[in-house]
């Protein structure tokens, strides 16, 4: 009787190894997958456990395929659902078609940024035609800690393996990693003598698209579609449309499982093909380019859950959900970040031409001009409404609607007076506030809409949904909003203010700190707008604003950040993007640099408000004063002092402004911003 061969799967990964059943993915603990294990890493030096050709890379960097001379296909997976990050915590070190051995570097991981992102490290191996060529895979060391490179299981093969394996029973590694280049030679060749014959994958696969499309609801029920190594992972409006078992049973599916707000269609090998058959017939408005970013992360927030990647913890789960609205917030201002940057150059020349009195603000010329530079900002909620609803999954017609609503005419004048700003909806106090340049309310409305939507389609009949579905669901979200978001952020904006009024009052510098550090931040969740009524008030009564030469600094901190990333990155697109949010901030407008770059990369945010409070605490120290409603490098007029002209104050404004411009340039240059930091797809592109 012949002997079967074995083959060593060595240790990817320095850490504990696991059963293959321990997993937390469905997929891979059922083996649907195929046979193997995992490892909880304490290391991130990722390296092959098995000599072999590389087959298949990752676009988001977090999976490797290698294919042996013994027909083994192995899959080296890092982290659980990781491909909603696009490879920022991992660098690959080889690429398709490369031939590794046994123990050479595959992939680095970034275990701290894996954590910060909630996400389990967790590297699995599994041998993905296992079923075809294994006879059986013994795991010896479950449960043990051990080292990279250290054998942990044996894959013993099939004594009749499926045509066209090679089965070997290796004696040294130098033998194996010569038979393992012949037969991979070989392959090659035979690849490219079939590959001439080989039919259209799309229209090969184009049944099981079909079949795939329609038992999830249909192209009405698919808000975008994206793909892993092994899955295709719909963002659905109502999973509860799908058809799990219909799915789960097609001729080419292994399997359907729901994870992080995603419907996912596990695929296997052939996933790639089976996308490009499903985006034939969908269309390329169907495709999430910014899956992985916070964008795609923050969709999450339609889905509940899962006990797989919900994080455990009052705090984590605090993150988790910041993280998540801030990554809404970045994907749903994506689309408007370039009118947003030019609108705030051109007001930026509009400040410097009434400044120096070549414009006046009653001109034609003016008025023009500035409608053109103000709209966007004005109108924002109703631009937001519709590509945060695109990328929620709710109506975006709808939530430009609820948008337009909350910036409807009289509603706004009635604002902006004390004695109107307080009104009653059917007996419950309601205070209105401004929502003109307002970004999360509409983000909050927005993804309450999905539920909202879900929950009015359950009771009104089909009949009658076209016309009640639509002004029901504008009419429930804009109370909503109205009645219990904007008087909640008024409170606390408010709470907030005499706070910091109190802190600046006790101490300049100490209120230059905090204020810098933390004003952006509370512009990016509006709670600002307590502060503003304080600057105008000052400039009004006393002629100048402490408060606003401080508020001034965190503008231009945050366009030296995103200078920084100008210096810094080769990605083409991120540096054009880059330098004109950073002239924008210069000219006293920071949303594209906020929602463009700062926050799109966390880090790059947070190391710029770092620098921000170091500026506010310099201008406090210096007692910078501002004379009119301007800031910024564009607003230096503002710090002349009236009557005196430049003296002590305008020096000191150059030297807090420039100072600042300097520390965050730096520190995010040196700390805040790398090209790593970028999708896979996108890092190197020129």
């Amino acid at each position: 009787m012949k002997k079967a061969a074995t083959r060593r799967l060595l240790a990817p990964v320095a850490g504990r190894v696991l059963a293959l059943a321990d997993v937390q993915d469905p997929v891979f603990a059922t083996a649907t997958m195929g046979p193997g294990f995992a490892i909880q890493p304490t290391d991130g030096r990722v390296v092959a456990p098995v000599s072999g050709r590389v087959t298949v890379v990752a676009a988001t960097k977090h999976a490797v395929g290698l294919v042996t001379a013994s027909g083994l296909e192995v899959l080296v997976h890092m982290g659980i659902d990781t491909v909603e990050l696009n490879g920022a915590p991992f660098v690959c070190h080889v690429q398709v078609g490369d031939t590794v051995q046994a123990g050479e570097v595959l992939a680095e991981m970034d275990l701290a940024a894996l954590q910060r992102a909630q996400k389990l490290a967790t590297v699995i191996v599994v041998v993905t035609n296992g079923q075809t060529v294994l006879d059986d895979l013994i795991v010896a060391a479950t449960d043990q800690m051990v080292t990279a490179k250290t054998a942990v299981a044996t894959a013993v093969l099939a004594v009749t393996p499926v045509p066209g394996a090679q089965v070997v029973t290796p004696t040294t590694a130098a033998s194996d990693a010569k038979l393992e280049s012949e037969s991979e030679s070989k392959s090659e060749s035979e690849s490219k003598s079939k590959s001439k014959s080989k039919p259209n994958s799309t229209s090969k696969y184009a049944h099981l698209a079909t079949a795939i499309v329609t038992n999830v609801g249909g192209p009405g029920n698919i808000s975008s579609v994206i793909h892993c190594i092994t899955r295709l992972r719909f963002y659905l409006k109502d999973e509860h449309r799908a058809q799990d078992a219909v799915i789960a049973n097609l001729d080419g599916v292994i399997d359907v499982a729901k994870a992080g707000g995603q419907y996912q269609v596990v695929i296997g090998p052939a996933v790639n093909e089976v996308y490009d058959a499903v985006m034939a017939q969908l269309g390329p408005a169907f495709a999430d380019t910014t899956a992985g970013t916070p964008t795609a992360t923050a969709t999450q927030a339609a889905g509940a859950p899962t006990e797989t990647d919900a994080p455990t913890g009052w705090l984590p789960r605090l993150r988790h959900g910041v993280s998540q609205v801030i990554g809404v917030m970045t994907a749903a201002m994506i689309p408007v970040i370039g009118i947003l940057a030019g609108s705030g150059i051109l007001k930026g020349i509009l400040a410097a031409l009434t400044g120096f009195h070549v414009l006046t603000v009653t001109s034609g010329t003016y008025m023009v001009l500035n409608a053109v530079a103000d709209a966007t900002f004005y109108f924002l909620p109703v631009v937001l409404g519709f590509t945060a609803a695109k990328k929620l999954g709710s109506d975006p017609i709808v939530l430009a609607i609820v948008g337009a609503i909350l910036i409807y005419p009289s509603l706004m004048t009635a604002a902006g007076h004390a004695t109107t700003a307080q009104i009653t909806f059917f007996g419950v106090p309601t205070h209105l506030m401004s929502y003109a340049a307002s970004v999360f309310p509409m983000i909050v409305a927005a993804w309450l809409g999905v539920s909202v939507e879900r929950g009015l389609k359950r009771v009104i009949p089909l009949y009658l949904r076209s016309v009640f579905v639509p002004i029901l669901e504008a009419l429930i979200l804009s109370v909503i909003v109205l009645v219990v978001i904007g008087p909640l952020i008024t409170m606390i904006s408010k709470g907030l203010a005499s706070g910091i009024l109190a802190i600046y009052n006790f101490s300049p510098a100490l209120s230059g700190l905090v204020i810098g550090g933390l004003y952006q931040t509370m512009v990016i969740f509006g709670l600002h707008w307590g502060i503003i009524p304080i600057v105008i008030n000052d400039i009004a009564t006393n002629g100048h604003s402490y408060l606003n030469a401080i508020l001034s600094i965190t503008m231009v901190a945050q366009g030296g950040a995103v200078l920084a990333v100008f210096l810094k990155s080769k990605n083409k697109p991120l540096k054009e993007i880059s330098l004109a949010a950073a002239i924008s901030a210069f000219c006293g407008v920071t949303e594209p640099a906020l929602y463009g770059v700062n926050l799109k990369y966390k880090r790059v945010f947070v190391v710029a408000s770092i620098a921000s409070g170091l500026g506010g605490l310099l201008t406090g120290l210096l007692h910078v004063n501002n004379y009119a409603l301007s800031g910024s490098l564009i607003g230096f007029p503002a710090f002349i002092t009236p009557g005196v002209g430049i003296g002590p104050n305008f020096y000191g404004y150059l030297i807090s402004h420039y100072g600042t411009l300097l520390i965050a340039t730096t520190l995010v240059y040196l700390f805040g911003f790398s090209d790593k930091m970028l999708p896979a797809t996108s890092a190197t592109t020129k």
